[in-house]
């Protein structure tokens, strides 16, 4: 049985508000090309997290820390199934249980000798998980048909440190009017800066939009030819509380 964290963090970052509502959602935490071999410990709204592959290929999700001295996990290793302490060589299985004192093979384990352990779901070349609630993930996670399709292009590049919140980084995303100002040296033209209006439709996992544009799309330097009066489609997703497609 998968167990989830609700008391926040003693380091927290967040309005205990803002938190309570933000752990309930599904984050995108790693690479699954990354998850191999040795643990990877990962942060989650100031909440530190080991993710390790078993055997049979699934990802396991657990609070970075062993509760019996509290070394972080990620520092260890795996073994079969198991993820092992660095410290004392315990040893916990994907549910959380410990599986193995190796000071004491043969005492009783302690039932509090366990992990928080979190769901973990592999979409769109990601390691998914939440830190809290009973939200489905084929209910809440974004929609993204295109990624199926053989006749799309499919793209993993690596994720950019802007140093301020996720909310900021998707008003970027979703303000195109300032394309002529930010990125004329890139793809933009600072002499073609209207927007054309557009509406904002409200979906079950958020809200969606699309309009057409005659901003193109090429770098500066590598521009193709393009029909007289070609436009270009821009076709927004937002899924809630940060994500976009």
């Amino acid at each position: 049985m998968l167990e989830t964290i609700l008391a926040q963090p003693r380091d927290l970052t967040f309005t205990e508000a803002d938190w309570q509502v933000l752990v309930r959602h599904w984050y995108p935490v790693a690479w699954s090309h990354e998850v191999v071999g040795r643990p990877v410990g990962v942060k989650l709204l100031d909440v530190a997290l080991v993710l390790w592959r078993t055997p049979g290929g699934e990802v396991a999700v657990a609070r970075d820390l062993c509760p019996h001295r509290g070394t972080p996990l990620s520092m260890g290793w795996t073994e079969g199934e198991a993820i092992v302490c660095p410290y004392h060589g315990f040893q916990y299985g994907p549910d959380g249980a410990c599986r193995l004192i190796p000071a004491h093979p043969e005492r009783p384990i302690p039932q509090r000798m366990r992990l928080t352990t979190f769901p973990a779901v592999e979409r769109f070349g990601l390691v998914w998980t939440r830190l809290a609630g009973d939200m489905p993930a084929d209910a809440s996670l974004p929609e993204f048909e295109a990624w199926g399709d053989p006749a799309w292009q499919r793209i993993t590049p690596p994720f950019v440190d802007i140093a301020g919140s996720a909310g900021r980084q998707m008003e970027g995303f979703l303000d195109v009017a300032h394309f002529a100002w930010v990125h004329a040296k890139t793809f933009a033209d600072p002499d073609n800066r209207e927007v054309p209006p557009y509406k904002v439709t409200p979906t079950e996992r958020g809200v969606e939009s699309h309009y057409w544009s005659s901003v193109p799309n090429w770098p500066k330097g590598q521009e193709k030819p393009t029909p007289e009066g070609f436009l270009w489609l821009r076709h927004f997703r937002v899924f809630p509380p940060s994500r976009r497609f």
